[in-house]
Parts: structure tokens; C-alpha cells; sequence
């Protein structure tokens, strides 16, 4: 029986794919993003060790409110990948009981790491934090070329997906990176939505709590105006896109 690293769950959520959903936020990440609200999942095991059936007990007791809302259970983190065996027995026990999977990855892993899980996940949530790669790197500490492999290989494998863009005014926000995106998605045929997500300062205490030191402290939130109007870029294009 595989075991994983949890941070918490969420037996009711609303923001991580369709419906209503258990959400499983596994501990570890790759990536260490400069607006990252959940610092405290970096480290795997600073988390809880769980079995799968122990959680799957969780979202069977979940399942009614999940089946009539047409939700499911998304994956989400830290970085699920990382915890490939875990993640993939849990993914299969979901279909074994019907239940509707999301993953909600960064899509920093390898692509035949990551081919294993797609046959048991419905929906991949893809962030994409920064079109330009040096940039990205600036960002996150890692290239984006890994995740834009992610992307291709979604799209070559017919699988739907969404990408999850936050916007981060002085970092990824200029006209030219946001065009760039739309360009790179826009011819996509398995991309059902893109979410403009707007930064926020939200997880400053925690990076001070755990004695991190918060870069972006001076970086305001985009107004309203003007992630309509990326939003609009987007759906000029043809691309379903909302703004969270």
C-alpha cells in the first residue's frame, strides 16, 4: 500500500476544477515561485504520512455531495508529481469508484513520469507562471521548457486540461508576455478554459513565520481593469478564459 506526504485536504472545495471536490494538497515542490501563498508545502516531509486507503475512506464519505455537483477529487500541492506512486494508486482508486480526478500540477516532470498518471486523470490544472524562460527561471528558480513539454504532450494525447495563469504586475504582466501566451494556446484543441488568477499577498505571514524573506512585499494585486482586459486577449483568440 503507497503511502504519501500530505499538507491538508479540503472535502469541499470550490476552486480546483468542476463542482464540488476533495482536494488533496500533497507536501514537496520543486519550484520555488517568489509569490508561492503555501511555502510550507516545499518541504515533503514536513507533512503528514497517509495511506491511500486512509484517504480513500475520507472521500467516500465526501462522494454524495461530490457525485451530485459533478465534481471529484483533485491532486493538487507542493507538486503531486513528485510522489508519482502515491498520487497513481490513488488516481486508480478514485476510478474505481467513478469518481471524477483532477491533477493540479506545475508540469515540472519528466514526460514519461508523468504519461503514467494521465490514463487515470480526467482533467490536468497546468500553471503556467511565465511564458518567457528567463523569466520563468528569475521567477521560479527552474526553466519552463519542462512544462511546456507537459503542455504538447496533453495536447498529443488528447487529454482536456486547463491552464492556470497567475498575474503578477512587474513580473509577467507586460502586453508582449500575455499575447505571447494566448499565441502559444490559442491553437490548442484540448484546452477547455484558461484561469487569470490575480496575485495576492495572502501567504506573506507564512513565509515570515517560517523565517523566509518575502520579495514581492511592495507588489500590489492587479486592478480589476486591467485583468479584464488581459481577459479579453484571451477570449479574442477564441480561448474560454475567466478571471479568479
Amino acid at each position: 500500500m503507497a503511502k504519501g506526504w500530505i499538507h491538508s485536504v479540503e472535502s469541499l472545495g470550490t476552486q480546483d476544477g468542476p463542482g464540488i471536490r476533495y482536494v488533496v494538497f500533497t507536501q514537496g515542490c520543486p519550484l520555488r515561485c517568489k509569490y508561492c501563498h503555501n511555502p510550507d508545502t516545499w518541504c515533503m516531509t514536513d507533512g503528514q504520512e497517509v495511506e491511500v486507503e486512509e484517504l480513500m475512506n475520507k472521500i467516500l464519505r465526501c462522494k454524495p455531495f461530490i457525485s451530485r455537483s459533478k465534481g471529484g477529487i483533485t491532486i493538487s500541492g507542493g507538486e503531486p508529481t513528485l510522489q508519482i506512486d502515491f498520487v497513481l494508486e490513488l488516481l486508480k482508486r478514485c476510478k474505481e469508484e467513478d469518481i471524477h480526478t483532477a491533477l493540479d500540477t506545475s508540469g515540472y516532470v519528466d514526460k514519461d513520469k508523468f504519461e503514467k498518471l494521465l490514463p487515470y486523470t480526467d482533467l490536468v490544472l497546468l500553471d503556467i507562471k511565465h511564458i518567457d524562460d528567463i523569466e520563468h527561471q528569475e521567477l521560479t528558480g527552474v526553466s519552463n521548457q519542462k512544462i511546456l513539454d507537459i503542455l504538447n504532450l496533453l495536447e498529443e494525447r488528447g487529454k482536456s486540461f486547463w491552464v492556470r495563469h497567475v498575474v503578477v504586475p512587474g513580473i509577467n504582466d507586460k502586453i508582449e508576455y500575455i499575447e505571447k501566451l494566448t499565441e502559444l494556446l490559442a491553437p490548442l484543441d484540448n484546452l477547455e478554459k484558461v484561469e487569470l488568477i490575480s496575485y495576492h499577498q495572502l501567504g506573506v505571514h507564512k513565509w515570515e513565520t517560517i523565517g523566509l524573506d518575502y520579495e514581492l512585499k511592495d507588489v500590489e494585486p492587479p486592478s480589476g481593469e486591467k485583468m479584464e482586459e488581459f481577459k479579453e486577449i484571451f477570449i479574442n483568440k477564441g480561448i474560454n478564459t475567466v478571471v479568479k
